[in-house]
């Protein structure tokens, strides 16, 4: 895996964002240091506060310079509100079309769905919130009975630690099933490899 090129990850942060659909997914990536290059940012930079009270320092979304390879999208009840962000919104739809990669986790897919990035395109969401999530956008192509989806660039994954699944998903994607396996091996984690695997209906 010499040729492959250091991807840099942009992870967009917003209050009362859900803690493990972030650091279960940065947990793995972060795992792979000469792959990935990870940065958390907002819309207005500074402490950011998930629903379980940790707070992450961010930058401004309009600080970055330079492609994004990989766009991360957390869900969380923050994502309630954020729906209506239109300039939130709008931020998520430029950083995604200059992506190589899109992933959501959670309720993130309701963010990314706002921007008719995903019209026509298969994707999912946290099966608790679901009926909610279609209702940001009824164009998507909802998949309730899934783990994660791949659709083109866009990885999209169920509740919370359904992330990290289609995180390791995405690991082995780029960089081959034994660099996955390993890196579950090594937290410890029973890896659902298995998107059409979904243990959670509601």
């Amino acid at each position: 895996m010499n040729s492959f090129a250091m991807k840099k990850v942009a992870v967009i942060l917003f209050d009362c964002f859900e803690t493990l659909d972030v650091f279960g997914s940065v947990e793995i990536v972060g795992r792979l240091p000469e792959y990935f290059e990870i940065d958390y940012y907002s819309l207005e930079g500074g402490i950011k506060t998930s629903t379980q009270g940790v707070r992450i320092a961010t930058k401004k979304t309009d600080s970055i310079t330079g492609r994004i390879d990989v766009l991360l999208i957390p869900g969380g009840k923050g994502t309630r509100r954020e729906v209506e962000n239109d300039e939130l919104i709008r931020v998520i739809a430029r950083l995604s079309e200059q992506a190589e990669y899109t992933l959501t986790i959670c309720t993130g897919s309701a963010l990314l769905a706002k921007t008719n990035l995903l019209d026509g395109k298969t994707a999912t969401s946290n099966k608790r919130a679901f009926d909610w999530v279609v209702s940001t956008n009824k164009e998507v192509h909802w998949k309730r009975k899934a783990r994660w989806t791949v659709d083109e660039k866009y990885y999209t994954s169920s509740g919370i630690s359904a992330g990290m699944d289609m995180t390791l998903g995405f690991v082995s994607d780029l960089l081959g099933l034994d660099t996955a396996n390993r890196i579950a091996q090594e937290m410890e984690y029973e890896w659902n490899n298995d998107p059409e695997n979904d243990l959670f209906e509601f």
